[in-house]
């Protein structure tokens, strides 16, 4: 079934689909996206492209809600965005999402974060265990994301050289 798939109990026509892009959106919780970006600059060289923010929302509000901030960080994009009060609960904090960075300093990566304010989770541990063969740190950033700080991996199955 190349063009045809199962849907709703019976067959229909596939279009092809080709897409030109994977943005995560990592959301923090409000008004903490500015901060957050401020430490992926500071912790992971990211670089801003762009920011688009909604005015204050509330009298007492000293800053302005960042609807999507986009992060240009090793060759990817990521967007960052407060959690608006009206909208669907997100939790930050727990849900499966880890990100990896690739580095030849391990150590150096993490120390990095943490002095920017992330804290390292365990130690750099190497073999069989880390990114196929490679080493690995992890440091969780102060937004609840956990972040793999990793060597490239070497491809499974290349003879040590």
């Amino acid at each position: 079934m190349a063009q045809e798939e199962v849907q709703n109990g019976g067959p229909e026509k596939v279009a092809e689909v080709s897409f030109t892009a994977l943005k995560p959106q990592l959301m923090v919780e409000a008004p903490k996206a500015a901060d957050a970006v401020q430490f992926y600059k500071s912790a992971f060289g990211a670089v801003e492209a762009g920011r688009t923010v909604y005015p204050k929302r509330k009298a007492e509000q000293e800053q302005p809600h960042v609807l999507s901030a986009q992060l240009e960080l090793a060759g990817s994009t990521i967007l960052v965005s407060d959690i608006a009060d009206n909208s669907t609960p997100v939790k930050t904090e727990g849900t499966g999402c880890v990100l990896c960075l690739e580095t030849e300093d391990v150590e150096a990566a993490i120390a990095k974060a943490v002095s920017a304010g992330g804290v390292a989770e365990g130690e750099v541990t190497e073999g069989d265990v880390a990114c196929c063969g490679g080493r690995v740190g992890k440091v969780k950033d102060p937004y609840g994301y956990v972040w793999l700080i990793c060597s490239p991996a070497k491809k499974c199955g290349d003879a040590e050289a």
